[in-house]
């Protein structure tokens, strides 16, 4: 039965940029990894992303989460990852007042133009600090910057 069960990540970016990645899963010696993984897909640190495995703050205790290390958390990482850069690129559109189709991906930063007027571009830190109520957000948006995945295996 526990095979069945699923598994979570949750990612949350702070106002600082610093982020915490909550794991219902048990450590599996990989914590470095996941933090590398992290900063790789969003152009941070791995030294600012916090792992924290069996999160039972997070998750609670006894809600059908699988504890048992899995293969799959890396590729879950990846997801909840995507799904901030792409809340990211929303919100750097508005603080932009550019379309964030528009908006290409930079080395932690969505950017408007060519990058070169420092003005057209946008930091995942200067976006999280805008997420948490600097800024105006897109319609049907919410304020803050976190994402979940569930998984099987």
């Amino acid at each position: 039965m526990a095979d069945e069960a699923y598994r979570a990540v949750f990612l949350r970016v702070h106002p600082t940029g610093k982020m915490v990645l909550s794991l219902t899963t048990d450590s599996d010696g990989k914590e470095a990894q996941y933090a590398e993984l992290v900063g790789r897909e969003l152009g941070v640190p791995a030294l600012d992303v916090k792992v924290v495995t069996a999160d039972t703050d997070r998750f609670g205790v006894g809600h059908g989460y699988n504890t048992s290390p899995s293969e799959g958390t890396s590729v879950a990482i990846a997801s909840a990852s995507a799904k901030i850069r792409e809340k990211a690129r929303l919100l750097a559109g508005m603080a932009l007042d550019a379309s964030p189709e528009s908006l290409s991906w930079s080395k932690g930063a969505w950017v408007a133009g060519d990058g070169s007027d420092p003005e057209r571009v946008k930091t995942l830190e200067s976006i999280a600090l805008y997420a948490h109520g600097t800024g105006a957000l897109p319609p049907g948006v919410e304020g803050g910057l976190d994402a979940q995945t569930v998984y099987r295996g």
